[in-house]
């Protein structure tokens, strides 16, 4: 069901007009016209309280605009979807650039003009987004900081709250003068990026954002290393077993998954000896063979002393028992 004329039919079956509706969800009747006649993209639910608003003026169970308007979107972004991507405005790229470092502008302004929107300017426009969004996301239902930003940008407190709107189903291939003009340029400070790892760092304008950390980082590292398992702590302690494992293949070792497993010393010392083994690698010779009888030895070796211990592990535990009887 269209999202636009459920809305139309209460505001005839209320006696309400479109006013009304603009008053409600404290934005512009021309934005409230605009979504009815759908010449505006319905906002995403999950982003504003503009369905609840509406609704509940309108007297619709919680959750339905929402719903609908959820379904709808998708529709319409799915068939939007085929369209191949557009390069950036040309206003967009120059404030983009005018806000890196100045020792790095002109070095990221030679990158940016070798392809239309290359995957670094997609980068990079999409990071400031992703911050500034999340700062109007967070702001929007704060009146006092509405009405700066209404004040900086010389427009009504209803006309402030459209354009966060917008800018929040806003997205890199989409991204307006507009928007950049309303947010980008006076919330962002300055920003670099660091060519080798892709790390960003961004600075906020503090004047308008005092509550916020004044940087953010975006750098791709490695998952968090977990605790060494018990099997390998094991298998390096011994040396004879261990067969003086170099630091990289000790780093190999380390770097092995179980997803929730937890292997033995003697995995460790076979995937070493995997790993060792020129049969694994197109490189057989008598003298490979020779070295695998003498692992197999190894092994064979440790898989009677891992029979020993429980040999006597066993016996302690028959002479405890019967100490404990006789007592």
């Amino acid at each position: 069901m269209d999202v636009c004329l459920v809305m139309k039919q209460r505001l005839d079956e209320l006696g309400l007009e479109q006013r009304d509706l603009a008053a409600a969800a404290e934005v512009t009747e021309s934005y409230i016209s605009q979504l009815l006649t759908g010449k505006k993209l319905l906002p995403e639910p999950s982003r504003t309280d503009i369905y609840d608003k509406i609704g509940k003026l309108l007297k619709l169970p919680s959750g339905k605009l929402a719903k609908l308007a959820d379904h709808q979107r998708k529709e319409i972004l799915k068939r939007n979807l085929e369209d191949p991507p557009k390069p950036l405005f040309k206003e967009v790229r120059e404030l983009i650039l005018r806000k890196c470092r100045p020792e790095k502008r002109e070095q990221i302004r030679a990158i940016f003009e070798k392809q239309p929107f290359g995957e670094l300017e997609r980068l990079v426009t999409q990071k400031l987004l992703d911050v500034v969004k999340k700062i109007a996301k967070d702001e929007l239902q704060s009146e006092t900081w509405l009405q700066s930003v209404a004040r900086l940008n010389g427009k009504s407190y209803e006309a402030t709250r459209v354009s966060i709107l917008e800018f929040l189903d806003t997205d890199v291939f989409n991204v307006s003068v507009e928007n950049c003009a309303s947010f980008l340029e006076p919330l962002i400070e300055s920003w670099d990026i660091d060519l080798a790892t892709f790390g960003m760092e961004i600075v906020l304008n503090r004047r308008l954002i005092p509550g916020y950390a004044k940087k953010f980082e975006f750098v791709e590292k490695e998952a968090a290393r977990p605790e060494q398992e018990p099997g390998l702590k094991e298998f390096l302690r011994h040396i004879p077993v261990n067969g003086g494992a170099t630091q990289e293949e000790i780093e190999f070792l380390r770097k092995l998954r179980f997803n929730g497993k937890h292997p033995t010393a003697l995995y460790y010392y076979r995937e070493l000896q995997n790993l060792r083994d020129p049969l694994h690698f197109r490189e057989g010779s008598a003298a490979a063979m020779h070295k695998r009888r003498n692992a197999d030895d190894v092994e064979k070796q440790m898989q009677l002393d891992s029979r020993k211990r429980a040999a006597q592990r066993w016996a302690k535990n028959k002479i405890a028992r019967h100490k404990k009887t006789k007592s």
